[in-house]
């Protein structure tokens, strides 16, 4: 049996009860390392599951998934996932070729960044599309995500921004025979809101309709389900000097606001002020 668990947001207590039994019967553990990450890191962990975590990265699960699989149909093997397990798309192609060789499979599920964004106000059925936002180089700045947005903020709806983050190190020379990797690389609030501007800008002398402006309220985000989760509601200008802390960050571009959610936002704002700008659709629905 493949057991798929989901680890939930914060640190090594937020597996469930069900979740950690299984993890302390199963003959191997994988713990994926390279989609998310906790708060705490993988001796934490082993101390806690009792269990030797094996790792996974993305070669492995992408293109060695026979090495997890391996002796699966006979004993019980576990692949451990920050947050829910089919939080991403690579965690379906492991069930598939599990299923195509002949391997039974149980999902054991758990709170994601897809509904724990909620904690802000902002109510779960108003999202739309969620989009990530990655690292732009010198040569590559992709604009597509800012076109995905635009297309929830012309139906009203929030955009959950999932934000670069690069986990697997690629090694960069050698030193004394020693091979030298750069570190992990997570991308801040602020980041993604300075590559926003950028693109609010080029659109602008393009003399597009723009979907978003520097006013527009949005939502940063910061290390959600842990102790020290921190929220901040400012405009796409003012995230840009916005410090939430050490990863993992995320962003919502808000789309229509019911007063309940904006009341909500308050709770966290940078500047109230900024929602006296709000523009009102109807006696109940507003956006900026």
């Amino acid at each position: 049996m493949l057991y798929l668990i989901g680890l939930g947001l914060g640190d090594a207590r937020d597996i469930t009860v069900k979740g950690l039994e299984i993890v302390r019967s199963c003959s191997r553990v994988y713990l994926e390392a390279y989609t998310s990450l906790l708060t705490v890191g993988k001796e934490v962990l082993e101390e806690f599951y009792g269990r030797e975590l094996l790792i996974a990265e993305r070669e492995m699960v992408e293109q060695e998934a026979d090495e997890i699989l391996k002796d699966a149909a006979d004993n019980d093997v576990a692949f451990l996932v920050v947050g829910d397990p089919f939080g991403a798309t690579t965690h379906s192609d492991l069930v598939l070729r599990a299923v195509k060789a002949g391997i039974q499979y149980h999902v054991v599920h758990n709170a994601s960044i897809l509904n724990a964004v909620g904690c802000c106000g902002l109510q779960l059925y108003n999202f739309g599309e969620t989009v990530s936002i990655v690292f732009w180089t010198e040569s590559w700045k992709p604009e597509s995500f800012y076109d995905k947005i635009k297309r929830n903020r012309q139906t009203g709806v929030h955009t959950l921004c999932l934000l670069g983050l690069i986990l697997q190190q690629r090694m960069t020379h050698q030193k004394k025979g020693r091979k030298i990797f750069e570190p992990p690389r997570f991308m801040s609030v602020s980041q993604a809101a300075e590559q926003l501007l950028e693109i609010i800008e080029n659109r602008r002398d393009k003399g597009e309709e723009l979907a978003l402006t520097e006013e527009t309220l949005c939502v940063g985000l910061a290390r959600v389900g842990s102790k020290n989760q921190k929220i901040a509601v400012a405009t796409v200008q003012q995230m840009v000097k916005m410090d939430l802390g050490d990863p993992l960050h995320s962003l919502i571009i808000t789309g229509h606001m019911h007063p309940m959610e904006i009341e909500m936002l308050k709770l966290f704002a940078v500047d109230k002020s900024s929602f006296n700008k709000l523009i009102t659709l109807d006696g109940s629905t507003y956006y900026s």
